[in-house]
């Protein structure tokens, strides 16, 4: 039996993976240096809008982020966060817009994160997922939450100030866990969200609420959802997951009781199912495994033991 403390038998998670870039945080206050960053000619910059960013694809069967030089990218000053810089020094940027730009070549495409993070390069998905995480808190908290005034933009992106009250608001992020639960028999618990369409099962999950431990975290989310006790409770990998501000931490939990209940407000119904039980529904159609870029769709390979089988549609 695969023991999860094998971290290698899980594979790369995407949007996980180390990005070859410094955030370099503490230049975000510096602004000589963030002009002086802005203004050199090696600097990449890219446009974020509604979660979205142009990609494109190339000859050789790569994605990539469309990114331009500063002095080429649309004009803003207020919206433009500082990612980090890689390796070679070069700075990179991202700009919030109301519109992706278009292109003259027409080659490009706008994709978000569950499109095309599986797809780019390690420091593409890592600047998209910071960029994105960005764009989602800044539309969300325009407002102080101490007086409702409205606050500014600072720290290259990464602070809101408000000019009332002198408060900081910073990019916030959610916990949440998300566990593939397993009985004595090692079959694995999977759910059907209610608004999620036929067919389609994954791990169960929820957000950590106030004043609560991760593992305490997943046994209430389990026993609330599906009426399952869980004893044991082992954490495997996490994954940032901007959709809107959430870090999902992934788990494999034992089963102390079998007996399925569903909440009937989250989720619609769920199973155990056997190795072959899998295998059969998915090769069949009967069952539509999660996307491949979720980590859930990991965990589940980390119990089955290889890569979850194609369904009919491939």
């Amino acid at each position: 039996m695969t023991t999860w403390t094998d971290r290698t038998a899980i594979g790369s998670i995407p949007l996980s993976a180390a990005s070859g870039i410094d955030r370099a945080a503490h230049h975000r206050l510096d602004e000589a240096w963030l002009a002086a960053a802005w203004s050199h000619p090696t600097t990449r910059v890219f446009v974020v809008s509604g979660g979205q960013a142009l990609v494109d694809d190339t000859p050789d069967g790569r994605t990539e982020l469309v990114m331009t030089p500063a002095f080429e990218a649309p004009p803003t000053e207020t919206h433009r966060y500082f990612l980090g810089t890689d390796e070679d020094g070069v700075r990179y940027f991202a700009l919030q817009k109301d519109a992706l730009p278009g292109r003259m070549d027409q080659s490009a495409r706008p994709a978000g994160l569950r499109e095309a993070g599986a797809l780019l390069s390690e420091r593409d998905a890592g600047l998209l997922v910071h960029a994105v995480a960005l764009e989602n808190w800044q539309r969300l908290h325009r407002f102080c939450s101490r007086c409702g005034e409205r606050t500014v933009i600072a720290a290259a992106g990464h602070i809101r100030r408000c000019p009332a009250c002198g408060a900081e608001h910073y990019p916030r992020t959610d916990p949440a866990v998300i566990m593939l639960v397993t009985d004595e028999l090692d079959r694995a618990l999977l759910g059907r969200q209610v608004h999620w369409p036929e067919g389609r099962f994954s791990t169960l999950a929820g957000f950590v609420e106030p004043g609560e431990s991760i593992e305490q975290a997943v046994v209430r989310e389990v026993a609330e959802e599906v009426g399952v006790r869980v004893g044991d409770v082992e954490y495997v990998a996490s994954q940032p997951w901007p959709f809107p501000s959430s870090l999902m931490l992934g788990f494999m939990a034992r089963a102390t009781s079998s007996r399925i209940q569903v909440d009937g407000e989250e989720i619609h119904e769920a199973r155990w199912f056997s190795r072959d039980d899998l295998r059969t529904a998915i090769e069949s159609g009967e069952v539509l495994p999660p996307s491949g870029i979720s980590i859930a769709a990991r965990l589940i390979e980390l119990w089955y033991g290889k890569p979850l089988p194609r369904g009919p549609l491939g």
